[in-house]
């Protein structure tokens, strides 16, 4: 498969890190969400193409706490699994000093349980299999003194977090730094174990090994690594962390995250990392990737994401607090409430899922200070920031706090839109994106996308956009999104 198919994810923009099963009524996904509340968003598809999302795993204080966790901390690559008629979800919180947590559902929409913990077994991306007899083992990328030793497993008691055994080292990769994201899955009476190396930037991979048992002896693939785009050209990089799944027809898919850099040189990657699908084809007892799965539907969407209903639609969260602590329904719309003890601005957003994206909001800030956002992390955003009978658009850029332009504000629309970005004489590398906030038809900023992007902002998320209150409150009154990967939303 030339690298370049593959070019729409089948989940767009900050979905990372994704674990996938097959259950009766069909396919469900997760992917890692770090300090971002509610945890774990979980999706549904009957074809692996289009997917719906029907809720988060972890939505109460009870099961995530990511209350102390830096920009990028919080919940890490979880693994899904169904299990005679149950859904296990197993995954690591790295802030709240519990280690692993393992939840289980009868319905994936929810509600899950409250976690079973296993602190003492130092690592991340655990992974949950059952051999023939019901035997679970618990894989994962084992650390020693906060370094990466490999693949390591024990045998686990699910139902009370009890380790009979291990931890042993079973897999150390192919050589590749931080081997990770382990997966085992059985076929033909032979286990496959399926992890990634090379780190997630542009020099990620997916290896793969295989034995007589979930525990081993494994044997590498002399044809290693069976997915990476380093050193290419292809429009997605950064390819790894892959899981695999078998249709109900018996063939077998991957699903993996990769990004999409934009603009000069190397480029950016502001929507962080995404959701690519491939077929897999078996060829003497060993996985290959084949055709790119695309999405069914077009890549644009417009919607107001349920700010007409009486409960927050699912594709909101909100960093190191649930939405519900932020947010309340008014007649008028949604309230978002600064809580001064927390020292932060309270944040509810969405993720950015286009290329290019138009977003309008209409707000009362009579009572409060606050505006429309877009962010990585809270060092690194543009805002247009309401205050009195004032506008300003505002960037972050690490410790650079710069108000680039303000005006009256007489209650207009906040506009904020992404459109490409061009190279000028004054500067020949152009960036992902331009960024312009507006005022009604009065255009404040336009901003470099790339101060927006991983590679600048460093960490593990995406652009989010949505809502801010930095004191008292606002009222979100209308809301839209619009997306678009052409440039024309």
């Amino acid at each position: 498969m030339a690298p370049d198919q593959a070019q729409r994810p089948i989940l767009a923009g900050f979905h990372p890190d994704p674990s996938i099963c097959r259950a009766a009524d069909g396919y469900y996904l997760v992917t890692s969400s770090f300090e971002y509340v509610p945890g774990v968003p979980i999706y549904r598809s009957r074809d692996l193409q289009d997917w719906e999302q029907v809720g988060h795993v972890l939505d109460r204080r009870s099961q995530l706490d990511v209350s102390r966790a830096a920009p990028s901390g919080g919940i890490f690559a979880p693994t899904l699994r169904y299990h005679d008629g149950c859904f296990y979800l197993i995954t690591t919180n790295v802030s709240d000093g519990g280690g692993h947590l393992l939840v289980t559902a009868t319905d994936p929409a929810g509600p899950w349980s409250d976690p079973i913990r296993m602190p003492g077994l130092p690592g991340i991306d655990p992974d949950l299999a059952w051999d023939a007899d019901g035997t679970c083992y618990l894989t994962w990328s084992g650390y020693r003194e906060h370094r990466p030793i490999g693949i390591v497993q024990a045998i686990l008691d699910p139902r009370t977090g009890a380790v009979h055994s291990g931890p042993q080292l079973i897999w150390k990769g192919t050589g590749g730094q931080y081997p990770e994201g382990p997966h085992l899955h059985a076929r033909g009476g032979v286990w496959y174990l399926v992890i990634a190396e090379g780190g997630t930037e542009r020099g990620h991979l997916v290896a793969v090994a295989r034995g007589p048992s979930p525990a081993g002896p494994f044997e590498s693939h002399a044809g290693n690594p069976i997915l990476t785009r380093r050193s290419t050209s292809s429009p997605v990089q950064g390819t790894g962390h892959a899981d695999l799944v078998q249709r109900y027809d018996g063939s077998w898919a991957a699903v993996y995250l990769g990004c999409r850099p934009r603009g000069g040189n190397a480029g950016w990657c502001p929507l962080g990392r995404e959701v690519f699908a491939q077929e897999v084809v078996w060829t003497d007892g060993w996985p290959s990737l084949a055709a790119p799965i695309l999405p069914g539907g077009p890549a644009r969407i417009c919607s107001n994401d349920g700010t007409a209903m009486a409960q927050l639609a699912p594709v909101w969260a909100s960093p190191r607090r649930h939405p519900r602590e932020l947010i309340s329904r008014t007649p008028r719309g949604w309230r978002i409430t600064h809580d001064r003890g927390s020292g932060d601005a309270a944040l509810v957003g969405r993720r950015q899922q286009h290329l290019f994206c138009r977003v309008r909001a209409e707000l009362d800030a009579a009572s409060g200070t606050g505006g429309l956002s877009l962010w990585i992390d809270p060092h690194h955003r543009y805002d247009l920031e309401v205050t009195g009978r004032t506008i300003r658009a505002i960037a972050r850029i690490g410790s650079i706090r710069h108000v680039i332009a303000e005006c009256a504000w007489t209650g207009a629309t906040l506009q904020l839109h992404t459109e490409p970005a061009i190279a000028s004489p004054q500067q020949s590398s152009a960036g992902p994106d331009v960024v312009v906030l507006s005022a009604g038809s009065t255009e404040l900023a336009r901003l470099d996308g790339r101060y927006l992007s991983t590679e600048v902002a460093g960490g593990f998320t995406g652009r989010m956009v949505g809502v801010h209150a930095s004191s008292g409150h606002v009222t979100l009154t209308s809301w839209e999104y619009a997306g678009d990967d052409d440039g024309s939303p």
